[in-house]
């Protein structure tokens, strides 16, 4: 019996663990813009600071202080079995652009060996995808 409980306790202490970031809002930072085609190929790269804040209902992007973005987060899957190193979230967001337009966005967020990037996805525009290298990741209050 006591095995049984001892396992059940190392699995719930696990799920904690996995989910430690999930529903939490925090900040990334990223310098570097890599837009690719939808073959994954990158196209064209861009040096530029980008701050993305992601809680559990809402998403900002600013870029260079110029471009802001806004918009409400529809779904998170969250998967993190090691908190913003090792993991995969994918969210589905509208997002209102800078010139009024509202565009439905996946956001795929993937760390693996302590490397986390994300993957915006646009709907309609498959030809322009853009995946930053996170420089700077952390929970936000």
């Amino acid at each position: 019996m006591k095995t049984i409980a001892l396992i059940l306790s190392l699995l719930i202490a696990g799920c904690a663990v996995s989910f430690a970031q999930c529903g939490k809002k925090f900040t990334i930072t990223t310098s570097k813009t890599e837009h690719l085609d939808s073959g994954g190929n990158i196209t064209h790269t861009d040096d530029e600071k980008a701050i993305v804040v992601i809680s559990k209902a809402d998403i900002t992007i600013n870029v260079n202080d110029e471009h802001k973005m806004a918009g409400t987060i529809k779904s998170n899957t969250c998967d993190w079995p090691v908190a913003y190193k090792e993991g995969k979230s994918v969210i589905k967001a509208l997002i209102n652009t800078e010139n009024g337009e509202d565009k439905n966005v996946t956001i795929t967020i993937t760390g693996k060996d302590g490397k986390v990037t994300l993957l915006f996805e646009v709907e309609g525009e498959a030809d322009d995808r853009i995946r930053v290298t996170v420089d700077k990741f952390e929970e936000s209050v």
